[in-house]
């Protein structure tokens, strides 16, 4: 049924669309270059799935494909309290860290395997064209600012968290260090600081002052997208589209201000743990960070679910020390962090819409909140919200938003797959020694054109 390609099965929503305005089959025929008479028999073949699948869909059961497999545990401890409240059933799976989400989200499509609830970035609402329920009478929405709107299908993500990107360090390091981290407001301080602290690995018990990890097969996500977007906004105001439009709409970098990032991404390959530089994995850089050999690690808040979780007992023998999290300073004057929802979860037309709507409701009141907040570490996008999270970065975070030092997070409007596609394997190169600054600006230019061609 579904096992044509992946653009001819959403192009039937369009098809659908076009016959209900009249339009002639041929037009459609030629627009997409099919056969109608096949398309109407694969929409027949549909529609009669759906009359076998009737009972299944009434079934008081979801689906929830949840993209962040760090809090699997708690996604699911709040499943099973929804059907504690409810005796609505919901079946969570989690993705594994480097795995292509949407990838394996078109493939349950195609297999009829589709969850109700599914997580989407803000590229990949694309893919999901017409298919969506809009989610804009529903309650929550006005209890926060935080929802994903498309100008022409409305309100169509569900904000489960606030999140953060910055360069996090490990206070009570840099306290014993002498450092003040409130002073490091350029690339020449943040140099000197690191210099202070390598000279006294031994005496703090560091392996190294950085764990910054550049591998590109699994962790293209961070350097491609995370790291990358501190280039794109870090020290802009929120409404600021300057280089996401240059890279959307010309296919282009501003060099110079690129370089200056290019500086400092080298500045951490410097005084990076070369163990973990270019071949480790994420488990192994948060578990080295949450046991105190790094005094800063380039990722963001939601490690703090991992410190606290499946590396508690490591965390817990450092010492449980506070952290904090300094803006990407690549220029003098860059002083904020990036803050967004990492994602949003999305509603299936095809699936169990009314039964997804109302879960997602219950986790915008008390008793989904107090998990999300809790139990999750996430910082509420609600305003309704009295919970506050244990996590130790959730009153970093906070601080950021109240002094309005935070920028957007427009790297999630790049094309689709650029991070794992391209721009993950040049930060690699650049860690193994390939090229220096001025090269890795000049070839992450034509990454970035080459994969908009």
């Amino acid at each position: 049924m579904k096992r044509y390609l992946f653009g001819i099965t959403f192009g039937l929503a369009a098809v659908s669309m076009l016959s209900a305005c009249g339009i002639k089959d041929e037009v459609v025929e030629k627009a997409f270059n099919v056969d109608m008479k096949e398309l109407n028999n694969i929409a027949e073949k549909n529609d009669s799935e759906k009359e076998e699948d009737s009972t299944t869909v009434q079934q008081k059961s979801l689906k929830l494909f949840n993209g962040k497999g760090e809090v699997d545990a708690q996604i699911r401890e709040l499943a099973q309290k929804y059907k504690a409240e409810t005796g609505v059933n919901v079946e969570v799976e989690s993705a594994q860290a480097g795995v292509d989400v949407q990838a394996t989200l078109k493939a349950y499509y195609l297999s009829d395997k589709m969850p109700d609830i599914f997580v989407c970035e803000s590229s990949g609402f694309a893919n999901w064209e017409g298919l969506l329920e809009d989610l804009s009478d529903q309650a929550w929405v006005k209890d926060t600012e935080a929802e994903y709107v498309d100008k022409n299908y409305g309100t169509l993500g569900f904000p489960y968290a606030t999140e953060a990107i910055g360069l996090i360090y490990n206070a009570d390091l840099l306290s014993k260090a002498g450092i003040d981290p409130e002073t490091l407001t350029s690339p020449e301080l943040v140099r000197k600081a690191f210099e202070t602290l390598d000279s006294k690995k031994d005496q703090l018990g560091l392996t190294a002052v950085v764990g910054y990890c550049a591998e590109d097969e699994n962790l293209s996500w961070s350097t491609g997208n995370h790291i990358f977007g501190n280039y794109i906004d870090a020290g802009l105001d929120r409404s600021d589209t300057t280089y996401i439009d240059m890279i959307n709409n010309d296919h282009t970098i501003d060099k110079n201000r690129f370089l200056k990032f290019a500086e400092f991404i080298n500045l951490l390959q410097e005084f990076s743990d070369p163990a973990l530089l270019v071949s480790g994995t994420y488990d192994n850089q948060v578990k080295n960070f949450a046991s105190g050999k790094y005094a800063f690690v380039t990722q963001g808040s939601w490690i703090g679910a991992v410190m606290t979780g499946n590396n508690a007992q490591e965390y817990e023998k450092a010492g449980h020390f506070k952290v904090g999290m300094l803006p990407y300073v690549f220029d003098k004057g860059v002083d904020t962090i990036l803050t967004n929802p990492p994602s949003w979860w999305a509603v299936l037309k095809e699936g169990n819409a009314e039964e997804a709507k109302a879960f997602l409701q219950w986790c915008a009141g008390d008793s989904g909140q107090k998990i999300l907040v809790e139990d999750a570490g996430f910082v509420s996008p609600f305003t309704s919200c009295k919970y506050v999270a244990s996590d130790p970065f959730a009153p970093v975070v906070s601080s950021y938003i109240a002094s309005g030092k935070t920028s957007n997070w427009h790297w999630m409007d790049m094309k689709e797959g650029i991070a794992a596609n391209a721009l993950g394997k040049v930060f690699n190169r650049y860690a193994r020694g390939d090229m220096d600054a001025e090269g890795f600006t000049s070839e992450i230019a034509k990454a970035v054109k080459n994969y908009y061609k």
